[in-house]
């Protein structure tokens, strides 16, 4: 059985964005909203960003070879700039397409169904013709972790989101191989950690609870990473890990209901996204959260939200959330 399609598929069914440095400050006050500011996307998952404030989103496809990315314009208008990239239906019924994007480098990076994909946008307009996706340069990442021997080896690879480092470097969170990836400059490939599941508090599902990492950020000094754990997606028990640059672990929270996705907020805390509650029937709808976590406790800052799978921030009062459930792109301002 999948790790990864038993958790981020059946999640389904039910860029630091442009470096490091990147990390913004939000407050809870009385002016924080949240307002829809792109509607009719399929299935997305992922939002980029790049120097200059274009906002991209990566939409999953139906599971024919439809999977994009779209550019959204500022009055929310969106665009295809990428078509025809790979979207395939799981065994689990779900379609899995692109998911991911990261700018760096003077590119837009896409991780779609074990592949990192280079895309340059820097001439592009909205209106233009989008670019084919077949034609775009791509790297094979998840054969590379298929034949890495882990400690715990799952068999599998699913490349999920990604962040760029101190060094410039690009590090993946693999969600099926329950790891850290390591990219180099040049395209080399190597493990920074395993992260390990934990024994099963529940009298469902496997004896271990599988970790998925999900979403990855930097804070200055070290990294942070989300976990949306797997099957039987225990409420209360997601960890929020630090890993330091030799690539050790620690747990600094283990509170959260299953989360998709962490940020710096620029005061010291995190803001972390948390994917909903799982229940009898599968994923409890409209039951994802955004928290803004520190070392005094957590502050719910929005919750009702519907499937969300990816936030990201930009400037001093802008961040965006993109709610798979809904097929929309939230802008929150603050």
């Amino acid at each position: 059985m999948r790790t990864y399609l038993t958790s981020i598929a059946c999640l389904l069914t039910a860029l630091c964005v442009t470096s490091c440095a990147d990390h913004q400050k939000i407050v809870p006050t009385p002016t924080l909203s949240i307002s829809p500011f792109a509607t009719g996307l399929v299935g997305p998952i992922g939002v980029g960003i790049d120097p200059t404030g274009r906002v991209f989103v990566s939409e999953s496809g139906t599971g024919k070879n439809d999977s994009r990315i779209m550019l959204v314009a500022a009055d929310g208008k969106t665009y295809p700039l990428v078509t025809g990239l790979p979207s395939v239906i799981s065994p689990g019924g779900e379609p899995g397409g692109t998911d991911h994007l990261l700018y760096a480098d003077g590119l837009l990076y896409a991780l779609n169904n074990g592949f990192l994909y280079k895309i340059n946008v820097a001439g592009f307009q909205p209106g233009n013709a989008p670019i084919a996706g077949a034609g775009v340069a791509k790297e094979d990442i998840a054969t590379w972790v298929v034949n890495y021997n882990f400690v715990n080896d799952t068999g599998e690879s699913h490349p999920y989101n990604m962040i760029t480092g101190p060094d410039g470097d690009i590090y993946i969170t693999d969600a099926a191989a329950n790891a850290i990836l390591r990219r180099s400059k040049t395209g080399q490939l190597s493990v920074m950690t395993e992260v390990p599941g934990f024994a099963n508090p529940t009298p469902v599902g496997p004896p271990v609870v599988q970790s998925v990492p999900t979403g990855i950020t930097y804070d200055g000094s070290k990294f942070l990473i989300s976990t949306l754990l797997g099957f039987p997606f225990p409420s209360g028990k997601a960890i929020l890990y630090q890993m330091d640059l030799t690539g050790k672990l620690t747990i600094q929270k283990q509170v959260f209901n299953p989360l998709v996705d962490v940020e710096v907020d620029g005061n010291g805390g995190a803001l972390t996204l948390e994917y909903g509650t799982f229940g009898q029937m599968g994923w409890n709808a409209n039951t994802g959260r955004l928290l803004r976590s520190n070392s005094t406790g957590d502050v719910m800052l929005f919750d009702k939200l519907n499937q969300p799978t990816d936030l990201k921030l930009y400037g001093n009062n802008t961040a965006y959330i993109v709610i798979y459930g809904d097929g929309t792109l939230q802008k929150v301002t603050f």
